[in-house]
Order: C-alpha cells, then structure tokens, then sequence
C-alpha cells in the first residue's frame, strides 16, 4: 500500500552486525574481488562517459524512456535529477570515490553502491546512442506504466518478492524449474544474461504479462534495481536522496534477493555487494571459498533452491496449493490468450456465460463439491464455444446477503491467477477463455471450481465457512438457471434504489481492476454503479466491513467543489493519489469535463454525437455492431479503457443510464439519441419511467434510434428530426 514518507529513526546498517564475527577471518579474497570489480565497472562507466561527451557534448539529454524519475538509481540515492550527459562526470567521480582499498564488508557494500552507479550510467548512455534491447522478449528499462501496472502488488506484498537471476543454468531445463517454481509462488522475476537464452530455448513464458522481465546482459541489471528504487519512490513516498530511508524501504518492502547461476566474475561480484548494499542477499549456484553468513552464501541444489533463497530472506507465503495442473499466482494474472491459442469461449458475445454467487443455509450445501453438468473441454472440438454458467453456494455463519455481489466480483479476479485461463466482464456478460495449453496440461472445467472453492476460504475464512460451485455447459439448464441469477441481479439493484448521492455521507472508491487499468479508480455512488454494473454503492461497503484493507475504500464527501459536475475535494484528492499521480480528479455528473477513467470491465460505453448534440451508447453484447460513431464497442473500448480520461466518451454500467445523476451536467437523458435495440428493451420499464419524472414523455424512448433506423448519423437524424428528439433543442454540448 502507499505509505506517507516518514524519517525512520533505525539504523539500516545494524542488520549486517554479526555477520563477520570475527574480523580476523573476515573474507578478504571475496572483497578484494568486489573492490577489483567496482574499480572495473566505474572505469569502463568513464570510458563510456568520455566517449559519449567527445561525441553529443556536455549539453546531450540523457534518459530512459517513459519514466518521471530521470536515472532512477541516481535520483533514489543522491537526490540528484540528472538530464544531460555533462551532469554525469562528477557524479561517477564521487562516487568512485567511496571504493577504499580497505578490504572490510562495509567497504564491500559501499563499492557495490559505487557499481550501481557505474551500472546505470552505462545503461543510460546505451539509450543516448539508441542501442537499447529492441527484440522480444528482452525489455531493457521498464518505462513506468510497467511500475504502476505491479509497483503496488510488489510492495503491498499481493507479489510476495523479487528475485533476480544471473547467469546461467546447468541446463535449460533447470532454468525453467527454477522459473516455474518462483512463478508458482507469485513471485515478480528479473533475467539477465545466458539464462533468458535457456528459457527461449526451452519456450518459457517471459515478458510484462507474466511479471518475468527478461532486461538483457550485463549490466542491464541494473533495470532491476532501478525498477525496485522506484517502487519505492512511487509507492512509499520516500523522496529523491533520502538513502537511508530507501535502503530500508527495500529491505522491508520490496524483499528481493539475487540467485547468481554459474561462473562468477569480479564485475558480477560487485554488483552482487551492490544488492547486499540495499539488503538483497545473494545465493550462488557455485562453491565458495568464502561466505558472508546470511548474505552471500552457496546453495548447489536445485530441488530447494528457490525455498532456501525465500527462507533466507524471510518471505514467508501466505498461498495455499491449489490441485490443478497449470500455475497460479499473480504472474499470470495479465495473462492475454489470443484468438488462435483458444481452446474453449464462452460469452464475448458467442455463447451465454454468467456467474451467480449466493448464499445458501447448511442443509443446502455439500463443501467442497465441484459438479459439472454438461460437456467437457475434452468432450468438445478445439476452438469451440460452449454456453457456461458458474454458479458458487456460499455457508458461513457470518454471511450476509449484501455480501454476495462482492464475493461474486471476485470469481473474475481468482480465475485470472490461473495460467491459461483468462476472464473478464461479470454477472451476464462474463467472458471466459481456456487455452490450447493449459487443455493439453489437463485443464479441465472441475478445475475452475478447485480454485474457486480454495480462493474463497483462504481469502474470505471469517464469513466463509462452506463452498460449492456448480459448472454448467448444458445449453438448456444455462438458460433456466441464467432467469434465476437474473433475477438476484434485479434484486440487487432494488435494494439501491432508495439510496442517494446527497443522502449519503461517503462514496466508495473501487481499484479491483488496478491488474489491467494501473491507473483507474472507481468512484461509485449510491445514483452510480461501477462501470462493471456489478459493484453497487452498498457493495462497496459490504466489502470494506469485510476487508477494511481491501480495493472498496470509503470516500468522505466533505467540501463539494461543484455541485452540478460533481467535484468533491475529497474525491479528487483520492483519485489523485490512488491513480499513481495520473489522474488529478473527476467529474461525476458530466460526460464533457474530467470524465471518470474506466478499465476495460464496462458494461456499456458512450460518446457524443455532435451532429445530433447528444450522446450514442453501445454494449458489450452489441460488441459487432456499428454505432453512429463509425466506431463498434471494441474500438471504442480501445480509447476509454486502460484508465485513461477521454473527455466526451466514457465506460458505464448499463443502470446508470436510469439513474437520476447520469450525466446531469450535460442535459441527463434527454441527450440519447442511440443505443442498441437490446439495450433498449433491457432498460425499456425503468427508461420509461425515468424520461416521465424528467418531463420528457412516456414514448421519450421510442424517439432514440437504434440499428433498426440506421448506424449512421446521415440514416439517424431524419429519425431524430421527425420525432422531436429534444437533444436537438438543447444547448451545445461542444
């Protein structure tokens, strides 16, 4: 989580004391290596500095891409903001000279900091000549989008660790054990050198969606610790320069060690003190002479290595094991399964998919039961679609009905953990994908309910007592059991409808989707359900009273800014902070002017039309059909999500549009002038009712077009014109 910054009265040197007891047989051959290593990484550092300036001169700007915090590395330590190659020379040469002849261990990790800063002066002068890594799936520096996308899963420990690899393995197949198995247990992994040749060979999942940065040779490892340092920057508030307090941040927070596979150098030798230097320790495949106990220490096996670095640095795991036979963890939580490696679809407007979740009492309940009624994936044609229903019978003595849409929610963000399972959207629109490989590793539909059932009690142990989950492929049965989670869908949304945004004194924030969208945050009232159409404003309060820690944060209303667009001091400073300083504030009443970010979890999306003066909605169940926009849901999709803010368009759920805030800045309802003929029907009872207590008349809604009048603005404004749509006699919306 984002800590405020506070000095820190601890002595970070003092986790260290001990480690050589007896200075009399402290390892002097392993620090003059790291002493003769640093001499070596900040001699070629100057070289390469001095050839850069003979060539762009002292006034060349010197930065990696797509990051506010210039040379990471430099900024975290000394505070100092570089931006041009002239700057760098007395930095290498003060830094150079804090490594002392004096062969001592705190000397050692002070020659390691100096090799930090040869690292990343190196790395930064290979972007000025434009020699970065350019071929996948090497990453070189990780801009920061990269940071924000898991910079918070890394420090609120959802990612337990980092570990970073050097060097290379025995054997292709031991690289990938090792990888595997850091995967398995959610760990955020950085390669560098011949190791990321063996996992090519040996077709390892690697790159930004699987949290396993491949940053290149040498010392482009230092994209790690430059990436680590920023962690703390960004998310614990530590400012540029304050070394110590960062230092101590890592070793607290970040938890990284270093496993160094095969020969060792002195140049790797010093960047390994580097690592001690932040409170990484180092575990070397290879026999050594000498140890630093706890530190820099030989572990050859294999079987255990990754449990013994993990227990030298004190990550103790919280995951439960899982009987399935494909990984699980975070790592594959971004995870992109295209069209071609399909297995098995349902929803995405293909088949019917939903997912229900309620609550049952004991005598309805078999723990732990997992059915599948219907065929399987080993029953069906690679590539096909199959109709799916996910139905979850919830126990618990402390259950309660107000908590089932945010446990239901929550079948999307478990089912992503699992590698070759991919999910999104929720209620009736959920949207499923199994991969070719996780099939072939023996993936089956029981497995979806195995992970389910482990989430749910591990995850939620005080008011979850009981899990059975019912899997349905049965076409017919999906539509009968589809009116009944229809129907708690309703219910759920009734029960709102006697709250209102000013009768309320919070909101709630919502950043479950912060997996896809870094930058998003949900701002839901009791007149606006999250975009997602499943997260209501008595959802988000369920789930705070559930985890108090949780993504569904209470927003304190407090001083209203602007009553028509809705701005709330409170709620922009909120979204300020918690959209990792992207996203300065929001507009909740207007579609024109700081409109609200969206993910990519939107039931619905809307723009305007200019030359109607008024507003085009479209669904995801109408993901084919062309709007009047000349764009469909998923080009549309393309500009709104991400959590980016594109004044005039906007990710909605589909009740807002009843709602009696949607968009009141900007004219409310009386400016749709399109949406799908499904969406109408759908809304028809509530639209109605709602253009009548606006004055705009029971047949309002026959006067919106859809596709039956046409998809273009030439086909739609006859329309419009003909019934008297009244967008076309209010003000401007441009």
């Amino acid at each position: 989580m984002l800590e405020k910054w506070e000095p820190r009265i601890t002595d970070f040197d003092k986790i260290f004391e001990g480690a050589i007891k007896d200075p009399s047989k402290a390892p002097k051959r392993l620090f003059k290596r790291c002493y003769d290593g640093a001499i070596i990484a900040t001699s070629y550092a100057e070289i390469l500095l001095n050839k850069a300036l003979r060539m762009y001169g002292p006034d060349k700007q010197v930065t990696y891409p797509d990051t506010a915090y210039y040379l990471p590395v430099i900024t975290a330590l000394s505070g100092e903001r570089v931006t041009k190659l002239g700057e760098l020379p007395p930095i290498l040469n003060r830094i150079r000279s804090q490594i002392k002849e004096e062969l001592t261990f705190e000397n050692a990790r002070l020659a390691g900091e100096a090799t930090l800063y040869a690292a990343e002066i190196i790395e930064a002068i290979h972007y000025v000549h434009g020699d970065e890594p350019k071929v996948i799936p090497w990453t070189g520096f990780l801009p920061d989008p990269v940071l924000r996308m898991y910079g918070i899963k890394l420090v609120d420990w959802t990612i337990p660790g980092q570990a970073v690899i050097l060097g290379r393995a025995r054997s292709p197949q031991d690289a990938k054990k090792i990888v595997d198995d850091l995967m398995s247990k959610g760990m955020m992994i950085f390669l560098s050198d011949e190791v990321i040749e063996q996992l090519i060979e040996v077709d390892m999942k690697m790159g930004i969606d699987y949290i396993c940065f491949p940053v290149g040779n040498f010392t482009q490892v230092v994209h790690a610790v430059n990436y680590a340092l920023r962690a703390g920057l960004a998310f614990g508030g530590i400012p540029p320069g304050k070394r110590h307090d960062q230092r101590d941040y890592q070793r607290r927070r970040v938890r990284c060690f270093v496993l160094q596979l095969g020969e060792i150098d002195e140049v790797k030798v010093a960047a390994h003190f580097g690592a001690i230097f932040l409170g990484f320790p180092v575990i070397c495949d290879q026999p050594l002479d000498e140890e630093v106990p706890d530190w820099y220490v030989s572990h050859p096996d294999y079987d255990d290595l990754v449990k013994f670095a993990l227990e030298l640095r004190g990550i103790k795991l919280t995951s439960i094991e899982i009987p399935i036979p494909v990984n699980f963890g975070p790592a594959f939580e971004g995870e992109t399964i295209r069209k071609a490696d399909v297995y098995m679809e349902a929803g995405g407007g293909r088949t019917q998919a939903f997912e229900y979740l309620k609550m049952v009492d004991l005598d309805s309940i078999e723990d732990e039961k997992v059915e599948v009624i219907g065929p399987d994936l080993d029953q069906i044609e690679p590539g096909s679609g199959l109709p799916l229903g996910i139905l979850v019978d919830i126990y618990g003595r402390k259950m309660q009905l107000d908590f089932e849409p945010v446990l239901e929610r929550r079948i999307h963000y478990f089912l992503n953990y699992a590698e070759g399972v991919w999910h999104t959207a929720q209620r009736d629109i959920a949207w499923v994908r199994i991969s070719n490989e996780a099939f072939s590793k023996g993936f089956r539909l029981k497995h979806l309910g195995d992970i389910l059932i482990a989430k749910f009690k591990s995850e939620f142990p005080s008011i979850v007592d009981r899990v059975q989950v019912t899997i349905i492929t049965d076409e017919n049965l999906v539509k009968e059991k589809l009116k009944e989670a229809r129907a708690a869908y309703l219910a759920r949304d009734a029960r709102m409808k006697g709250l209102t945004d000013d009768s309320v004194e919070e909101f709630y924030s919502c950043t479950l989707c912060q997996s896809f969208a870094p930058n998003h945050v949900c701002v839901v009232t009791p007149e606006r359900v999250g975009l997602c159409g499943s997260v209501t404003w008595l959802d988000g309060k369920a789930s705070y009273q559930i985890n108090p820690a949780g993504p569904n944060q209470p927003i304190v209303k407090g001083e209203c800014l602007d009553e028509v667009k809705g701005v709330w001091k409170s709620v922009d400073e909120f979204v300020y902070k918690h959209s990792n300083w992207n996203v300065d504030g929001v507009c909740i009443y207007t579609l024109m002017e700081k409109p609200m970010t969206s993910c990519g979890c939107f039931e619905a999306i809307m723009g305007i039309l200019p030359e109607a003066n008024g507003i085009v909605i479209t669904t995801r169940e109408s993901s084919k059909l062309m709007t009047p926009l000349g764009m469909t849901f998923s080009t549309l999709a393309g500009m709104v999500g991400g959590g980016t803010q594109t004044p005039g368009f906007m990710g909605i759920g589909r009740t807002y549009i009843v709602s009696k805030k949607f968009i009141k800045a900007d004219g409310g309802l009386a400016r749709v002038v399109w949406m799908p003929k499904e969406l109408k029907e759908f809304l028809r009872e509530d639209l109605t009712k709602r253009a009548v207590e606006e004055g705009l008349g029971e047949d309002f809604i026959d006067k919106i077009a859809d596709e039956t009048v046409g998809t273009t603005v030439d086909e739609i404004l006859p329309f419009l014109e003909e019934k008297g749509h009244p967008a076309l006699g209010l003000p401007p919306l441009l």
